[in-house]
């Protein structure tokens, strides 16, 4: 029997003083935690398993409560995730809740926001998905590809990231509406995908990852790559999993 095995890790960094990140892995959450050591979960290829991951938008109030909600969310709808079209009607309940739960919040949560990236796998396909820059790559031997898109105004001449975004679920006064990124691949035995926040690409260009997951697999890999965030200077928080499609 074919099964899905999902690596994760979610951590504060460095510089930061709490995770503002979240992550689903099927019916499972971590929210604002602190790991050090990857958590492998194993799941039956069958029903839609949704892999998520949230970042809180910084320098705004409640980003830990915004991506809380929208990886529980996801969780939630994950099984019933069989299309593009349900996955970006899942995106855009999940904006319509964060704004909701911002209006009822008072100041403390007036313009919480928070980007989310993820993959739906399923038998035959794969649907990657983010609003915001967090991402999602392809792992494949012959080296990683980014099949999310970054929401992410133009960059100067050599500058490689950018801490500003140019959509999110939530993150202002007033509701504005959101155009997800949704895409198809095929999926066979042996593939790989990385899903992770910008506190990981931010600090790691894309030759060190795909150098880190081609020397290790699932835990080790996350591991590693987390390491490297750290060894880099740890400028923001950290989550990632690392899926991998096996034929049992």
């Amino acid at each position: 029997m074919a099964y899905v095995a999902v690596s994760a890790l979610s951590h504060p960094g460095l510089v930061r003083t709490r995770n503002e990140d979240s992550l689903v892995a099927g019916p499972w959450t971590l929210c604002a935690t602190v790991t050090e050591n990857p958590q492998t979960l194993v799941f039956p290829l069958g029903t839609p398993l949704v892999v998520a991951v949230a970042d809180g938008l910084g320098g705004q109030p409640g980003g830990e409560v915004a991506s809380a909600l929208v990886v529980q969310r996801l969780a939630a709808a994950g099984p019933r995730l069989a299309g593009e079209d349900d996955v970006r009607e899942a995106l855009h309940a999940c904006n319509r809740q964060v704004y909701a739960t911002a209006r009822g919040g008072g100041d403390a949560l007036a313009t919480m926001g928070t980007t989310v990236a993820g993959a739906v796998v399923q038998p035959e396909s794969l649907l990657a998905f983010n609003v915001g820059d967090s991402r999602v790559f392809a792992a494949p031997r012959d080296g990683v590809v980014q099949l999310s898109v970054d929401d992410s105004p133009p960059r100067a001449p050599g500058q490689r990231t950018t801490s500003l975004v140019t959509q999110a679920l939530g993150g202002t006064p007033e509701y504005r509406a959101v155009t997800p990124h949704v895409t198809t691949t095929a999926v066979a035995p042996g593939d790989r995908y990385l899903v992770c926040t910008d506190g990981l690409t931010d600090p790691l260009p894309n030759d060190v990852l795909d150098g880190v997951l081609r020397e290790y697999d699932d835990g080790r890999a996350v591991f590693e790559l987390w390491k490297a965030a750290i060894a880099a200077g740890g400028p923001d928080n950290i989550t990632l999993a690392v899926v991998r499609v096996v034929d049992g």
